[in-house]
């Protein structure tokens, strides 16, 4: 599958919310990803095939350390590797800019995106219970490397 991975930039927003809204219960704005791409300690991507936005994510940077905010794929183009791909190259960028450590809550019951996670280098350290809403459901969190 031919994609093409950039930064997320204002014109990707309303299909950035729109996907975001197909995908989460409980969905970012169009708003708030605005927002948040205005900040100078945000870092976001989008995936593009044929011109179509089939995937983004996100990172929030304090100091050396990065929570991975955001993280979606268009249902239809899951199982290609996008995701890890998309991942690995946030994580360079967060790199360069002195990011040495990344965390994320990710739901209990998500073994693929915990799959891919692993595969990134992150790794469990505990639970937030009933983290998430619309099922309420526990969080994993998951850590690139302990912080501890």
């Amino acid at each position: 599958m031919e994609y093409e991975i950039d930064q997320m930039k204002p014109e990707d927003v309303r299909e950035v919310a729109a996907l975001e809204a197909k995908i989460f219960s409980v969905p970012w704005s169009e708003a708030g990803f605005l927002s948040s791409l205005q900040s100078e300690d945000t870092l976001y991507l989008a995936v593009r095939k044929s011109g179509k936005l089939i995937a983004y994510c996100g990172l929030l940077q304090s100091l050396d350390e990065a929570d991975i905010t955001n993280v979606a794929v268009e249902e239809s183009c899951r199982g290609c590797g996008i995701a890890s791909r998309m991942l690995g190259r946030l994580m360079e960028l967060g790199k360069a800019r002195g990011i040495v450590r990344y965390t994320l809550e990710v739901r209990v019951s998500n073994a693929s995106a915990i799959h891919v996670y692993e595969k990134l280098g992150f790794h469990s350290v505990g639970i937030r219970k009933n983290f998430y809403d619309r099922p309420k459901e526990d969080a994993m969190i998951m850590w690139t490397e302990d912080s501890f």
